[in-house]
Protein backbone atom coordinates (compact mmCIF):
# COMPACT_ATOMS: atom_id res chain seq x y z
CA UNK A 1 0.00 0.00 0.00
CA UNK A 2 3.07 2.56 0.70
CA UNK A 3 4.20 1.84 -2.82
CA UNK A 4 1.25 2.61 -4.27
CA UNK A 5 0.33 5.83 -1.98
CA UNK A 6 4.35 6.85 -3.10
CA UNK A 7 3.53 7.23 -6.58
CA UNK A 8 0.02 8.68 -5.98
CA UNK A 9 1.80 11.27 -4.10
CA UNK A 10 4.24 11.67 -7.31
CA UNK A 11 1.69 12.21 -9.64
CA UNK A 12 -0.05 14.60 -7.64
CA UNK A 13 2.94 16.94 -7.25
CA UNK A 14 3.33 16.23 -10.93
CA UNK A 15 -0.48 16.92 -11.38
CA UNK A 16 0.08 20.50 -9.29
CA UNK A 17 2.83 21.90 -11.59
CA UNK A 18 1.03 20.80 -14.89
CA UNK A 19 -2.73 23.11 -13.91
CA UNK A 20 -0.53 25.93 -13.17
CA UNK A 21 1.33 25.56 -16.94
CA UNK A 22 -0.13 28.11 -19.27
CA UNK A 23 -0.54 25.86 -22.26
CA UNK A 24 -2.12 23.30 -20.00
CA UNK A 25 -4.99 26.45 -18.87
CA UNK A 26 -5.25 27.08 -22.56
CA UNK A 27 -6.46 23.91 -23.05
CA UNK A 28 -9.56 24.50 -20.78
CA UNK A 29 -11.21 20.45 -21.63
CA UNK A 30 -7.80 19.35 -20.44
CA UNK A 31 -7.32 21.55 -17.25
CA UNK A 32 -11.05 20.58 -15.81
CA UNK A 33 -10.05 17.07 -16.60
CA UNK A 34 -6.80 17.80 -14.79
CA UNK A 35 -8.16 19.79 -11.95
CA UNK A 36 -10.97 17.00 -11.08
CA UNK A 37 -8.18 14.39 -10.99
CA UNK A 38 -6.36 16.80 -8.44
CA UNK A 39 -8.98 17.07 -6.29
CA UNK A 40 -9.70 13.68 -5.99
CA UNK A 41 -6.23 13.13 -5.26
CA UNK A 42 -6.24 15.69 -2.84
CA UNK A 43 -7.83 13.71 0.43
CA UNK A 44 -5.62 10.73 -0.37
CA UNK A 45 -2.16 12.57 0.19
CA UNK A 46 -3.13 15.04 2.48
CA UNK A 47 -4.00 11.51 4.72
CA UNK A 48 -0.59 9.71 3.42
CA UNK A 49 1.48 12.88 4.66
CA UNK A 50 -0.51 12.37 7.91
CA UNK A 51 0.48 8.92 8.09
CA UNK A 52 4.16 10.00 7.69
CA UNK A 53 4.09 12.35 10.13
CA UNK A 54 2.67 9.95 12.78
CA UNK A 55 4.88 7.58 12.00
CA UNK A 56 7.94 9.91 12.78
CA UNK A 57 6.65 10.73 15.99
CA UNK A 58 6.20 7.26 16.59
CA UNK A 59 10.07 6.60 15.75
CA UNK A 60 11.17 9.90 17.49
CA UNK A 61 9.63 8.61 20.79
CA UNK A 62 10.83 5.27 20.84
CA UNK A 63 14.50 6.53 19.80
CA UNK A 64 13.71 9.17 23.11
CA UNK A 65 12.46 5.96 25.19
CA UNK A 66 16.16 4.73 24.45
CA UNK A 67 17.78 7.54 26.55
CA UNK A 68 18.34 8.59 29.90
CA UNK A 69 14.91 10.13 30.97
CA UNK A 70 13.41 11.50 34.33
CA UNK A 71 10.15 9.18 34.96
CA UNK A 72 7.61 12.12 34.91
CA UNK A 73 8.99 12.85 31.01
CA UNK A 74 9.12 8.98 30.37
CA UNK A 75 5.82 8.64 31.13
CA UNK A 76 4.52 11.18 29.39
CA UNK A 77 6.45 9.94 25.76
CA UNK A 78 4.82 6.71 26.59
CA UNK A 79 1.40 8.31 26.58
CA UNK A 80 2.16 10.16 23.28
CA UNK A 81 3.55 7.24 22.04
CA UNK A 82 0.53 5.04 22.82
CA UNK A 83 -2.14 7.74 21.09
CA UNK A 84 0.40 7.96 18.32
CA UNK A 85 0.25 3.85 17.59
CA UNK A 86 -3.81 4.20 18.06
CA UNK A 87 -4.42 7.67 15.92
CA UNK A 88 -1.52 5.27 13.07
CA UNK A 89 -4.03 2.13 12.97
CA UNK A 90 -7.04 4.82 12.12
CA UNK A 91 -5.28 6.33 9.43
CA UNK A 92 -4.30 3.00 8.11
CA UNK A 93 -7.66 2.36 7.97
CA UNK A 94 -8.65 5.73 6.50
CA UNK A 95 -6.21 5.22 3.97
CA UNK A 96 -7.50 1.82 2.68
CA UNK A 97 -10.88 3.25 2.57
CA UNK A 98 -9.69 6.34 0.39
CA UNK A 99 -7.69 3.70 -2.20
CA UNK A 100 -11.15 1.95 -2.85
CA UNK A 101 -11.77 3.03 -6.97
CA UNK A 102 -14.03 5.72 -6.91
CA UNK A 103 -17.20 5.63 -8.77
CA UNK A 104 -16.94 8.65 -11.11
CA UNK A 105 -20.73 9.09 -11.03
CA UNK A 106 -21.44 9.35 -7.57
CA UNK A 107 -21.90 12.94 -7.75
CA UNK A 108 -24.16 13.28 -10.68
CA UNK A 109 -27.57 14.00 -10.96
CA UNK A 110 -29.88 10.83 -11.63
CA UNK A 111 -32.52 10.28 -13.44
CA UNK A 112 -35.27 7.16 -11.88
CA UNK A 113 -37.52 5.22 -13.84
CA UNK A 114 -40.44 3.36 -12.25
CA UNK A 115 -42.51 0.76 -13.97
CA UNK A 116 -45.39 -1.39 -12.74
CA UNK A 117 -44.42 -4.89 -13.37
CA UNK A 118 -46.86 -8.11 -12.61
CA UNK A 119 -50.19 -7.18 -10.66
CA UNK A 120 -51.68 -4.60 -13.01
CA UNK A 121 -53.52 -1.98 -11.46
CA UNK A 122 -52.17 -2.77 -8.22
CA UNK A 123 -48.70 -2.56 -8.79
CA UNK A 124 -49.13 0.50 -10.67
CA UNK A 125 -50.45 1.75 -7.39
CA UNK A 126 -47.43 0.84 -6.22
CA UNK A 127 -44.99 2.68 -8.70
CA UNK A 128 -47.20 5.85 -7.27
CA UNK A 129 -45.86 4.75 -3.65
CA UNK A 130 -42.10 4.56 -4.76
CA UNK A 131 -42.04 7.47 -6.86
CA UNK A 132 -43.42 9.65 -3.02
CA UNK A 133 -40.74 7.58 -0.85
CA UNK A 134 -38.24 9.13 -3.26
CA UNK A 135 -39.28 12.27 -3.47
CA UNK A 136 -39.55 12.52 0.28
CA UNK A 137 -36.17 11.12 0.27
CA UNK A 138 -35.13 13.99 -1.52
CA UNK A 139 -37.05 16.52 -0.03
CA UNK A 140 -35.38 15.20 3.28
CA UNK A 141 -31.65 15.36 1.62
CA UNK A 142 -33.13 19.12 0.04
CA UNK A 143 -32.41 17.83 -3.76
CA UNK A 144 -34.46 18.96 -6.48
CA UNK A 145 -36.57 16.79 -8.01
CA UNK A 146 -38.36 17.14 -11.92
CA UNK A 147 -40.85 14.57 -13.43
CA UNK A 148 -39.86 14.42 -16.81
CA UNK A 149 -42.91 11.79 -18.14
CA UNK A 150 -45.44 9.87 -16.76
CA UNK A 151 -48.13 6.87 -18.11
CA UNK A 152 -51.18 6.96 -15.63
CA UNK A 153 -53.57 4.37 -15.14
CA UNK A 154 -57.28 5.08 -14.74
CA UNK A 155 -57.11 4.89 -10.61
CA UNK A 156 -54.41 7.04 -10.21
CA UNK A 157 -51.00 5.05 -10.43
CA UNK A 158 -48.26 5.10 -13.05
CA UNK A 159 -47.90 2.38 -15.19
CA UNK A 160 -44.22 4.85 -15.70
CA UNK A 161 -43.09 7.60 -14.63
CA UNK A 162 -39.94 8.76 -14.70
CA UNK A 163 -37.94 11.78 -13.46
CA UNK A 164 -34.86 13.64 -12.55
CA UNK A 165 -33.50 14.13 -9.08
CA UNK A 166 -30.31 17.27 -9.03
CA UNK A 167 -28.47 17.05 -5.74
CA UNK A 168 -24.91 16.70 -4.92
CA UNK A 169 -24.20 12.97 -4.64
CA UNK A 170 -27.67 11.71 -5.47
CA UNK A 171 -26.27 8.90 -7.29
CA UNK A 172 -24.02 7.87 -4.74
CA UNK A 173 -27.06 7.21 -2.61
CA UNK A 174 -29.84 5.70 -4.65
CA UNK A 175 -27.76 3.84 -7.05
CA UNK A 176 -28.61 0.57 -5.27
CA UNK A 177 -32.47 1.17 -5.51
CA UNK A 178 -31.81 -0.30 -9.38
CA UNK A 179 -34.45 -3.92 -9.37
CA UNK A 180 -37.22 -5.16 -8.37
CA UNK A 181 -39.23 -4.30 -5.67
CA UNK A 182 -42.22 -6.77 -4.43
CA UNK A 183 -45.15 -5.30 -2.28
CA UNK A 184 -47.62 -7.95 -0.37
CA UNK A 185 -50.69 -6.09 0.94
CA UNK A 186 -54.24 -6.48 0.28
CA UNK A 187 -55.12 -3.94 -2.75
CA UNK A 188 -57.90 -1.06 -2.55
CA UNK A 189 -59.23 -2.77 -5.95
CA UNK A 190 -59.59 -6.27 -3.54
CA UNK A 191 -63.12 -6.70 -1.77
CA UNK A 192 -62.38 -10.18 -0.74
CA UNK A 193 -59.71 -8.96 1.41
CA UNK A 194 -57.14 -11.08 0.06
CA UNK A 195 -53.07 -10.48 0.55
CA UNK A 196 -51.95 -10.13 -3.47
CA UNK A 197 -47.97 -9.91 -4.49
CA UNK A 198 -47.23 -7.33 -7.11
CA UNK A 199 -43.92 -5.81 -8.42
CA UNK A 200 -42.32 -2.72 -9.95
CA UNK A 201 -39.35 -2.08 -11.41
CA UNK A 202 -36.90 0.66 -10.60
CA UNK A 203 -34.14 2.08 -12.89
CA UNK A 204 -31.82 4.19 -11.64
CA UNK A 205 -29.15 6.17 -14.25
CA UNK A 206 -26.52 8.60 -13.47
CA UNK A 207 -27.17 11.96 -15.92
CA UNK A 208 -25.22 11.77 -18.73
CA UNK A 209 -23.79 15.00 -20.30
CA UNK A 210 -23.47 14.73 -24.11
CA UNK A 211 -19.23 14.43 -23.75
CA UNK A 212 -19.95 11.22 -21.51
CA UNK A 213 -21.67 9.74 -25.01
CA UNK A 214 -21.12 10.17 -28.62
CA UNK A 215 -24.22 10.12 -30.11
CA UNK A 216 -24.59 10.36 -33.90
CA UNK A 217 -27.90 12.59 -34.21
CA UNK A 218 -28.58 11.34 -38.06
CA UNK A 219 -29.18 7.73 -35.69
CA UNK A 220 -31.85 9.42 -34.31
CA UNK A 221 -35.23 9.65 -34.93
CA UNK A 222 -37.68 12.06 -33.39
CA UNK A 223 -41.50 12.10 -34.23
CA UNK A 224 -44.04 14.17 -32.24
CA UNK A 225 -47.11 13.49 -31.02
CA UNK A 226 -50.60 14.69 -29.48
CA UNK A 227 -50.07 14.01 -25.32
CA UNK A 228 -52.40 11.96 -23.73
CA UNK A 229 -53.93 11.57 -20.01
CA UNK A 230 -53.61 14.37 -17.40
CA UNK A 231 -52.05 17.54 -18.42
CA UNK A 232 -54.41 20.41 -19.02
CA UNK A 233 -55.48 21.65 -21.94
CA UNK A 234 -52.80 22.70 -23.67
CA UNK A 235 -51.17 19.43 -23.67
CA UNK A 236 -53.98 17.66 -24.72
CA UNK A 237 -54.45 19.20 -27.94
CA UNK A 238 -51.36 20.04 -29.48
CA UNK A 239 -49.03 18.03 -30.95
CA UNK A 240 -46.34 18.65 -27.57
CA UNK A 241 -45.41 15.35 -27.30
CA UNK A 242 -41.88 14.31 -28.18
CA UNK A 243 -40.87 10.16 -29.17
CA UNK A 244 -37.07 9.94 -30.09
CA UNK A 245 -35.92 6.83 -31.28
CA UNK A 246 -32.30 5.81 -31.67
CA UNK A 247 -31.92 3.43 -34.36
CA UNK A 248 -28.89 1.64 -33.55
CA UNK A 249 -29.76 0.50 -29.95
CA UNK A 250 -33.61 0.66 -30.46
CA UNK A 251 -33.97 2.52 -27.28
CA UNK A 252 -36.99 4.42 -27.36
CA UNK A 253 -38.06 7.16 -25.06
CA UNK A 254 -41.05 9.49 -25.04
CA UNK A 255 -41.68 13.02 -23.06
CA UNK A 256 -44.70 14.57 -22.77
CA UNK A 257 -45.35 16.56 -19.68
CA UNK A 258 -44.28 19.89 -20.76
CA UNK A 259 -46.42 22.17 -22.71
CA UNK A 260 -43.35 22.52 -24.81
CA UNK A 261 -42.32 20.26 -27.63
CA UNK A 262 -39.03 21.88 -27.24
CA UNK A 263 -38.43 20.69 -23.52
CA UNK A 264 -39.79 17.43 -23.83
CA UNK A 265 -37.41 16.76 -26.91
CA UNK A 266 -34.54 18.10 -24.01
CA UNK A 267 -35.49 16.08 -21.65
CA UNK A 268 -36.59 13.01 -24.12
CA UNK A 269 -32.83 13.29 -25.34
CA UNK A 270 -31.24 13.37 -21.66
CA UNK A 271 -32.84 10.00 -20.66
CA UNK A 272 -31.71 8.76 -24.34
CA UNK A 273 -28.21 10.14 -23.28
CA UNK A 274 -28.22 7.82 -19.95
CA UNK A 275 -29.59 5.13 -21.10
CA UNK A 276 -26.81 4.60 -23.88
CA UNK A 277 -24.26 5.79 -20.95
CA UNK A 278 -25.28 3.31 -18.80
CA UNK A 279 -25.76 0.39 -21.18
CA UNK A 280 -21.93 1.43 -22.46
CA UNK A 281 -20.65 1.07 -18.40
CA UNK A 282 -22.93 -2.27 -17.78
CA UNK A 283 -20.73 -3.43 -21.32
CA UNK A 284 -17.47 -1.72 -19.79
CA UNK A 285 -18.34 -3.83 -16.26
CA UNK A 286 -19.36 -7.03 -17.86
CA UNK A 287 -15.64 -7.31 -19.41
CA UNK A 288 -13.93 -6.19 -15.99
CA UNK A 289 -16.78 -8.89 -14.12
CA UNK A 290 -18.39 -11.40 -15.34
CA UNK A 291 -20.87 -11.68 -12.44
CA UNK A 292 -22.38 -8.47 -12.63
CA UNK A 293 -26.13 -8.31 -12.49
CA UNK A 294 -28.38 -6.37 -14.63
CA UNK A 295 -30.03 -3.91 -12.71
CA UNK A 296 -33.69 -4.51 -13.62
CA UNK A 297 -35.35 -7.96 -14.66
CA UNK A 298 -38.62 -8.51 -16.43
CA UNK A 299 -40.30 -8.06 -13.39
CA UNK A 300 -41.27 -11.43 -12.24
CA UNK A 301 -41.80 -11.69 -7.97
CA UNK A 302 -38.73 -13.93 -7.95
CA UNK A 303 -36.86 -11.28 -9.47
CA UNK A 304 -36.62 -9.01 -6.43
CA UNK A 305 -34.23 -6.68 -4.32
CA UNK A 306 -36.74 -5.83 -1.65
CA UNK A 307 -39.88 -6.82 0.00
CA UNK A 308 -42.30 -4.33 1.52
CA UNK A 309 -45.14 -6.54 3.41
CA UNK A 310 -47.86 -4.12 4.56
CA UNK A 311 -49.35 -6.89 6.91
CA UNK A 312 -46.70 -6.96 8.85
CA UNK A 313 -45.34 -3.61 8.74
CA UNK A 314 -41.96 -4.80 7.62
CA UNK A 315 -39.53 -4.12 4.80
CA UNK A 316 -36.61 -6.61 3.64
CA UNK A 317 -33.54 -5.86 1.57
CA UNK A 318 -32.83 -9.28 0.25
CA UNK A 319 -29.18 -8.51 -0.87
CA UNK A 320 -28.15 -8.03 2.52
CA UNK A 321 -30.74 -9.19 4.61
CA UNK A 322 -31.86 -6.50 5.89
CA UNK A 323 -35.28 -6.14 8.00
CA UNK A 324 -36.90 -3.30 9.20
CA UNK A 325 -40.33 -2.97 11.55
CA UNK A 326 -41.29 0.18 9.70
CA UNK A 327 -42.75 0.26 6.90
CA UNK A 328 -44.62 3.62 7.24
CA UNK A 329 -41.38 5.72 7.88
CA UNK A 330 -39.56 3.93 4.79
CA UNK A 331 -42.36 4.64 2.49
CA UNK A 332 -42.34 8.50 4.10
CA UNK A 333 -38.89 8.63 2.48
CA UNK A 334 -36.55 7.44 5.48
CA UNK A 335 -34.00 5.30 3.44
CA UNK A 336 -30.80 6.59 4.90
CA UNK A 337 -30.38 3.22 7.07
CA UNK A 338 -31.49 1.37 4.65
CA UNK A 339 -29.11 2.51 1.80
CA UNK A 340 -25.74 3.29 4.63
CA UNK A 341 -26.21 -0.42 4.90
CA UNK A 342 -26.08 -1.24 1.41
CA UNK A 343 -23.12 1.05 0.75
CA UNK A 344 -21.46 -0.48 3.70
CA UNK A 345 -21.38 -3.83 2.38
CA UNK A 346 -20.70 -2.47 -1.17
CA UNK A 347 -17.54 -0.85 0.08
CA UNK A 348 -16.35 -3.66 2.37
CA UNK A 349 -16.82 -5.79 -1.34
CA UNK A 350 -14.68 -3.49 -2.86
CA UNK A 351 -12.41 -3.11 -0.01
CA UNK A 352 -11.85 -7.26 -0.12
CA UNK A 353 -11.11 -7.21 -4.44
CA UNK A 354 -8.90 -4.24 -4.10
CA UNK A 355 -6.91 -6.14 -1.54
CA UNK A 356 -6.65 -9.42 -3.45
CA UNK A 357 -5.56 -7.37 -6.88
Amino acid sequence: MLDRLQEIESKYENLGESINDPDIIANQDEWRKMMKEYSDMTPIVEKYREYRTTSKEIEDALEMLNDKLDDDFREMVKEELSENKDKLEKIKSELTILLIPKDPNDEKNVIVEIRGGAGGDEAALFAGTLFRMYSRYAERQKWKVEIMNTNENDIGGFKEISFMIKGSGAYSRLKFESGVHRVQRIPVTESGGRIHTSTVTVAVLPEAEEVDVNINMNDVRIDVFRASGNGGQCVNTTDSAVRVTHIPTGIVVSCQNEKSQLKNKEQALKVLYARIYEMEQAKHDAEISADRKAQVGTGNRNERIRTYNYPQGRVTDHRVGLTLHRLEAVLDGDLDEIMDTLITTDRAERMGNNEEE
